[in-house]
């Protein structure tokens, strides 16, 4: 691996009787990009903004672009990029108004200049006097991402950048990160969506405040162990409910006319399979298991820390 940017050990973040980080490794290479990914409530948000020393951790510590995320973080601020879940910037300033507003808050030198370069940079020149507040999603996420580019940052922590943002603008944000990491840039990003998880250099799955699996896609699908079935036929959807309360099973999700069907013992999932009463009208064949599987599956036997009982065993 390259020289590390991120590079922290035992992060932990409580809230009264809630662990809802719990004892976090993270390392992530200079421009690399790493795709954090886990449910609603797991620990992504808590944890990118302790990285960037918008929280104080409550246990463990490390290094964000070699400084100390504990007594170094007023510095680690103007080294990073950190763009939140929702838009952040003011709605009633123009576009060039709010990048102008950011330049002031990093004491830009040459502000104007970096106001130029940041409008040119994500194509939103002809839009500069344009509201923010008028703008559709895909272009608020272009001004958003100017705006942490400003100061010319050495890591970018995004936090779901693309929710709410139609396919086509999503795919040139990742054109667009790909890029800034060809420069050396490095960055930690936030995603719900499996196509956009598939496109980092690795990932890190969390759920409820710990680290499930990291490593690469391919890494991660090997060493799940998974094995998957997908069942086609009519009224395929009928069988969702049964094959949930089979044992063996750790995961039934439609994915259009089929459903997959996961688990670690394929004896006792085709068994399952086999034993439903209409099987005969059902066609039943084996595939690779894919990221979204994987995914599904780890958060059938995770603890939600939240709750008091334990997840059951193939539930999804």
């Amino acid at each position: 691996m390259s020289e590390l940017a991120i590079n922290i050990q035992g992060l932990s973040k409580i809230y009264g009787s809630r662990t809802v980080v719990d004892n976090v490794d993270l390392q992530v290479g200079q421009g690399r990009i790493c795709g954090f990914l886990g449910p609603n409530g797991s620990g992504k948000t808590t944890t990118i903004r302790m990285l960037c020393g918008l929280l104080e951790p409550d246990a463990g510590s490390g290094t964000c672009l070699g400084l100390d995320i504990r007594t170094q973080s007023a510095l680690i601020k103007r080294q990073a990029g950190y763009m939140t879940q929702k838009f952040g910037l003011y709605d009633d300033l123009s576009i060039r108004e709010n990048l102008d507003f950011v330049g002031r808050l990093f004491e830009l030198p040459q502000r104007r200049e970096a106001v130029d370069q940041a409008l040119e940079r994500l194509g939103l020149q002809a839009r500069q006097r344009q509201l923010a507040g008028t703008l559709s999603g895909g272009w608020k996420q272009r001004l958003a991402l100017a705006a942490c580019l400003i100061h010319q940052p050495r890591l970018l922590l995004l936090d779901e950048p693309t929710a709410g943002v139609d396919p086509m603008a999503r795919r040139d944000f990742w054109d667009q990160i790909h890029a800034l990491a060809l420069e050396g840039i490095t960055v930690l990003v936030s995603t719900h969506y499996m196509d956009e998880a598939e496109r980092c250099h690795e990932l890190v799955y969390i759920a409820y405040g710990k680290i499930l699996a990291r490593g690469t896609v391919e890494d991660i699908i090997k060493s799940s162990k998974l094995l998957v079935w997908s069942v086609r036929g009519p009224d395929v959807a009928t069988i969702i409910d049964p094959l949930k309360k089979a044992p063996g099973v750790l995961s039934v999700t439609a994915f259009g006319n089929a459903v997959h069907v996961a688990g670690l013992d394929g004896e006792a999932v085709l068994r399952a399979l086999h034993g439903l009463n209409h099987a005969a009208d059902l066609h039943i064949s084996a595939e690779p298991p894919n990221l979204e599987d994987v995914f599904i599956s780890l958060m059938s036997n995770a603890q939600d820390n939240f709750d008091n009982t334990p997840t059951k065993r193939g539930k999804s």
